[in-house]
């Protein structure tokens, strides 16, 4: 609003000096052209009238264009049927017909236009002075259509300009959206790695822990003990999620392949015994990278705890030239029951299109399915940036 305001004070200062020019000009220009032009009525009082008043009456010209137009051309079709000199004061009928155009649709200023060029056209066939008559027509016309020709092409750039800085900023809006959408799947997707993971421990471990209490309770403590510790980090790792949410940017540490020796001691307080395998020449990984795979990992051994209904799986990772590869492995009854993907398992669905998402996004590849010969198997590789 302030700017718009700013605008419409510096255009009227505009209109203030483009008046006071014309004025000025034309009361001094004006004796001078009729000195040139034999038989034109001289320079008098009324003369400045009417060139003050179309010189003037531009200060409405942004406010009131066809008003502005009308008056311009009245007191010029006065001023010509007097006889006065050809002179400055037509500048200000160029000046009129230029803003109707560059200011109103095309119709209704072709028709403004037209209406003043028929103001004009009397002083052709009536005047004081010396009349041209109709060799004068085609002249006059040309103070109409120069000023509307170059005034509709203004407009029109001008608008066309106006939508592109509209859809420039649509698209820069569609683009932040998107870009918001991506954040907030990434965001649910670690949201739900996080918690889905820690809350299938969690409720492993509790089991064992019921189960246990009423015949050897002194081996439940192992159980909460476990269901502590698998809490804590759980709500560790989702406070550096959410801390990154906060701050815009993933300045925090990120899970990657390096703590899967940590993972592997959760699920075994949780009943699952997972044997690592680490194959390769180990090196630093892109950070997205490492945490895809890591994720991966996570998320097919936290299916295993909760429906495979087995204490052990195995898990290799395999780093090579140009990609690092995870397998997972079990021997469980998923191959019954249809795979995780299954359409009566929604938290198992969603975990397997959060894998696919996460691996399809790094150019890698997901192969999930039962095993030929029992269990199930989930494969993934990613690209990594050859070794020089």
């Amino acid at each position: 609003m302030w700017r718009s305001g700013q605008r419409g004070w510096q255009g009227a200062a505009a209109d203030v000096a483009l008046a006071l020019v014309l004025l000025g000009f034309g009361l001094l220009a004006t004796g001078l052209a009729g000195n040139n032009q034999p038989g034109s009525r001289p320079v008098d009082a009324a003369c400045r009238a009417l060139i003050a008043v179309a010189a003037l009456a531009l200060l409405a010209r942004r406010r009131a264009p066809v008003a502005t137009l009308a008056a311009v051309a009245v007191a010029i079709s006065t001023y010509l049927v007097l006889g006065y000199p050809y002179g400055p004061i037509l500048l200000t009928f160029l000046i009129a017909v230029y803003t109707v155009a560059a200011r109103l649709p095309v119709r209704p200023a072709a028709l403004a236009t037209a209406g003043a060029f028929v103001l004009l056209l009397p002083h052709v066939f009536f005047s004081r002075g010396p009349a041209p008559g109709w060799t004068g027509v085609l002249p006059a016309s040309a103070w109409a259509v120069v000023p509307f020709a170059v005034g509709v092409v203004v407009r029109v750039n001008r608008e066309a300009a106006a939508r592109d800085r509209v859809e420039q900023a649509r698209s820069r809006a569609e683009q932040a959206r998107r870009q918001a959408d991506e954040e907030r799947l990434r965001i649910a997707q670690e949201v739900h790695d996080v918690v889905g993971h820690g809350l299938a421990a969690i409720s492993m471990q509790a089991e064992i822990a019921l189960h246990l209490l009423p015949k050897r309770p002194e081996q439940a403590e192992t159980a909460l003990t476990a269901i502590s510790r698998t809490s804590r980090e759980a709500l560790d790792e989702l406070r550096v999620t959410l801390g990154a949410v906060r701050r815009g940017a993933d300045r925090g540490p990120v899970p990657g392949l390096a703590r899967l020796p940590a993972l592997q001691d959760r699920l075994a307080g949780a009943g699952l015994a997972v044997e690592l395998r680490v194959s390769g020449d180990h090196r630093e990984l892109p950070v997205l990278v490492d945490l895809a795979a890591y994720r991966v990992v996570q998320e097919a051994l936290t299916n295993v705890l909760r429906h495979a209904e087995v204490a052990s799986a195995e898990v290799t990772v395999d780093y090579r030239a140009d990609d690092v590869t995870v397998e997972i492995v079990d021997r469980g009854s998923l191959a019954a029951r249809g795979g995780l993907d299954s359409a009566d398992d929604e938290t198992a669905g969603h975990g397997l299109a959060g894998m696919r998402e996460r691996v399809t996004a790094l150019g890698g590849q997901l192969a999930i399915g039962p095993r030929a010969d029992g269990g199930f198997r989930v494969y993934a590789r990613l690209p990594v940036e050859p070794v020089a």
